[in-house]
């Protein structure tokens, strides 16, 4: 195909559904070699069963797989011969090995190979369905499955804006079909298939896989192709991953082509049986608009091929050629820098977790920040921590297991480690059930020094890479808004700690070793004022102190991978989430506004607070887990008690020494107005509680009245906290709510939107909304000043 200079051609190739019996049909005599060699990989006739398909097997996936990566593969060796040389590859669901086949990663055999063992482990899977739903988006398709309960349903493959497949238990996808026909959709067509692809459903294929792929080694592609799980090219270091993870995650083909559309002269080029693609390519350019994009370089067109590859009766390999690559097209004059959400941040961040885009959900206790959160923040392409702080193990068991069926083993997510001051052993217990569960990720807060339990969790599995780097198994990302704190996070573990734990049988003397050259963190949060606990910290005075204290502490250990550094705590807008990255964070962590998202824990009486609040409707109140310490959370104050009455108490703690002194008139306040019973019931509730979890609490409170003074009033907090958890409209004003000043600022920008009521603040919308304006913001405003050139998306990429 003749191309013009300003032309960018991609190949396209179809996947499961293209298939028809005679495909294939004028390209199995040309390349009779590889027809043999094929035969021999699978044990049967790939001519017989495109052509002829006597048994009535070319719908079944295992067999299915294999015969369409031949024709495809046939297909574009005919068309190379013809000078086919294309700038992009994509491959929707199994068309992808074609395309990493067009663009060298491996030869027709391998590719082969990988594609038989794919098959036959996704043919194994039973009792899953899957439906095409035309005519909704994939936002309303979620809103009726999360209405009508169906959890289970997952959107398996974005086709176009309109035109989405839906995967799960058979039954669960024969349920959505009234709903969703009521919603709007305009068909509703049950596939033909035996399992429930491209869904949590298929973990355990994907974990198979995963191991058979590990005996191959894959070259680097000669030319960008798109993958279905990232939406965005290769990279060339997580090939495996990225071909494990397809198996159970979403096909996003409307955003591969919407990219693709956004470069100069967009062309397609589909390759193999059928015209399913053209279709939909007519599809997305009506119902959509081009998603910016920006390669990294511009690619050229691959050579023509070699001799050796146009001889039929040779075996094929594709062509090694080796590419000049063109250097990034400065920004032309007078022209603002073509700024996306995705550029925003540090791409070092992006790949040592596995991001789209550089914005993390922080925890929120009690799953506030709950699985459903986690899981649509990672399936967008960000990060999410799940609120396991104040939950039992066993719910905290719960949460692990769901998050790691629904985002599999390459969607990355978090658990949150709350430090303990009073209860060490409950860290110990969670580090514990994080390492029985491959927690790979783990957010650790409200820490005021390293804990052995921290370090166990880092440093178990380091291990000494023949290349002689540390290969570090478990991440930390610390939250903290202290120096001193930071400094024992960006160090390596203490070493007593690493005696201590070494002597304990808890650590290897290899790990303790290796331990001692690698920080206790890979990435560090600057949380400034935000809700819940705060040192009500300026983002402006604590960020950059930050930056000197990390890069001084570099230093001492050249060589180390740099720490990445975040900032959160006021983050509700562009302009904040601008400010943050122009001060140099890696990335953000956004919190108080993901409570008021339908994801969230939290009930719908406390959203319904939360988006009436302004930017000064916040205030400080005491901490109920550290109420002794005198510690602070910052809390919700509109048409609430809350703060009023914990402030109360506090004082009254500070005041008396024993519950006895309290006068008459003050009791009678408290037991009618606050705790709505009798403190000897508070208390008898209290020693209930503790008798189970912490005996010692009640052993200390009977010999020490005001230990047992601060033990009634901290009830209050639990008692604040159930409340506002549950939605308790009898108790509304003495709901306690964690919130920052970023609510009210987040009201303020989506006032008169689609997104002022909270109904339809999905998190994965906020998020997108909030990156994507944010790089809109930036790049008007280096418009306005005259600062766009060559290197401003350099800067923002840190």
């Amino acid at each position: 195909m003749q191309r013009g200079p300003a032309m960018t051609f991609t190949v396209v190739f179809p996947g499961q559904g293209a298939q028809s019996r005679g495909m294939g049909a004028a390209l199995f005599d040309k390349y009779p070699r590889l027809i043999r060699d094929a035969d021999d990989i699978l044990g049967y006739s790939i001519r017989s069963l495109c052509l002829e398909d006597p048994d009535k097997r070319l719908e079944d996936t295992a067999y299915t797989q294999p015969a369409l990566y031949v024709v495809n593969a046939l297909s574009y060796l005919q068309k190379q011969e013809l000078g086919l040389a294309p700038n992009y590859a994509a491959g929707h669901s199994l068309g992808e090995y074609n395309a990493l086949f067009a663009a060298g990663v491996f030869d027709f055999h391998t590719g082969l190979r990988l594609v038989q063992k794919r098959g036959q482990l996704m043919g194994r899977a039973r009792g899953g369905g899957m439906a095409a739903v035309i005519g909704l988006s994939a936002e309303a398709v979620q809103q009726v499955l999360a209405r009508e309960g169906l959890s289970g349903v997952d959107i398996a493959n974005f086709n176009a804006p309109t035109q989405l497949v839906i995967s799960g238990l058979k039954e669960d996808v024969a349920r959505a079909e009234a709903p969703l026909k009521e919603a709007g959709a305009r068909h509703f067509v049950l596939l033909r298939v035996s399992a429930a692809f491209h869904s949590r459903y298929m973990v355990e294929a994907e974990k198979e896989f995963t191991s058979f792929l590990d005996a191959f080694r894959f070259a680097s592609p000669r030319f960008p192709v798109f993958s279905n799980v990232h939406a965005l090219p290769y990279e060339a270091d997580r090939i495996h991953e990225t071909l494990a993870a397809q198996i159970s995650r979403p096909v996003r083909w409307a955003e591969i082509v919407r990219r693709l559309l956004s470069l100069d002269g967009a062309e397609f080029e589909e390759v193999g049986p059928g015209n399913v693609l053209a279709g939909l390519l007519r599809k997305i350019r009506a119902e959509s608009e081009p998603l910016p994009w920006r390669p990294s370089s511009e690619p050229q067109p691959v050579a023509k091929p070699s001799p050796v590859a146009t001889n039929p009766s040779a075996r094929v390999e594709p062509p090694v050629v080796s590419l000049e690559l063109s250097r990034p097209k400065p920004v032309p004059a007078g022209r603002p820098p073509r700024l996306t959400a995705e550029s925003l941040g540090s791409a070092d961040f992006l790949r040592d977790f596995g991001l789209r885009c550089a914005c993390v959900s922080g925890a929120m206790y009690r799953g506030i920040a709950s699985e459903a959160l986690v899981i649509a923040m990672g399936r967008a392409g960000f990060m999410g921590i799940f609120g396991s702080a104040g939950l039992s193990p066993d719910r905290v068991d719960k949460a692990i297991q769901e998050l790691q069926v629904a985002l599999g083993t390459q969607v990355p997510f978090g658990m949150n480690l709350l430090h303990d001051i009073n209860h060490p052993e409950t860290e110990e217990t969670m580090v514990d059930l994080f390492l029985k569960r491959g927690v790979r990720i783990v957010e650790a807060s409200a820490f005021m020094q390293v804990t052995p339990a921290l370090v166990r969790y880092r440093a178990r599995g380091l291990r000494r890479e023949p290349d002689g780097s540390i290969s570090i198994h478990h991440r930390v990302v610390g939250k903290v808004s202290r120096p001193e704190v930071a400094q024992a996070f960006l160090s390596p573990a203490p070493e007593r700690l690493l005696e201590q734990l070494v002597a304990a049988k808890k650590l290897t003397a290899e790990e303790a070793r290796l331990a001692r050259a690698v920080p206790m963190v890979d990435a560090l949060t600057v949380e400034a004022d935000s809700g819940g606990h705060t040192d009500q910290g300026v983002a402006f005075a604590l960020l950059p102190a930050m930056m000197a204290l990390r890069d001084r502490l570099a230093d001492k250990h050249p060589g180390a991978r740099r720490i990445h550094l975040g900032a959160a705590g006021g983050i509700g807008t562009p302009q904040a989430a601008a400010a943050a990255f122009m001060m140099g964070a890696d990335y953000i962590v956004t919190g108080s506004i993901n409570q008021c998202t339908v994801e969230s824990g939290a009930s719908a009486e406390v959203k319904a607070l939360l988006q009436e609040a302004g930017v000064q409707d916040t205030t400080m109140a005491p901490s109920g887990d550290m109420f002794e310490l005198g510690a602070r959370v910052q809390v919700l104050r509109r048409g609430l008690f809350f703060p009023a009455r914990a402030n109360k108490l506090y004082e009254l703690y500070r005041r008396y020494d024993a519950l006895e002194q309290i006068d008459e008139k003050t009791r009678v306040q408290l037991e009618t107005k606050y705790f709505k019973r009798s403190i000897a019931q508070v208390y008898e509730e209290t020693k209930s509680y503790f008798r189970v979890r912490a005996p010692e609490e009640i052993e200390k409170a009977e010999a020490n009245p005001k230990h047992k003074m601060a033990l009634v009033f901290r009830w209050y907090f639990a008692y604040s906290t159930r409340l506002a958890l549950a939605g308790d409209a009898e108790g509304r004003v003495d709901y306690q709510v964690h919130s920052g000043p970023a609510m009210g600022s987040f009201n303020a920008w989506v006032k008169g939107t689609e997104l002022e009521p909270w109904q339809n603040r999905h998190v994965a919308r906020v998020t997108s909304k909030l990156m994507s304006d944010t790089a809109m913001f930036l790049g008007e405003r280096f418009t306005a000043l005259g600062l766009y050139g060559p290197g401003t998306q350099q800067a923002l990429a840190g």
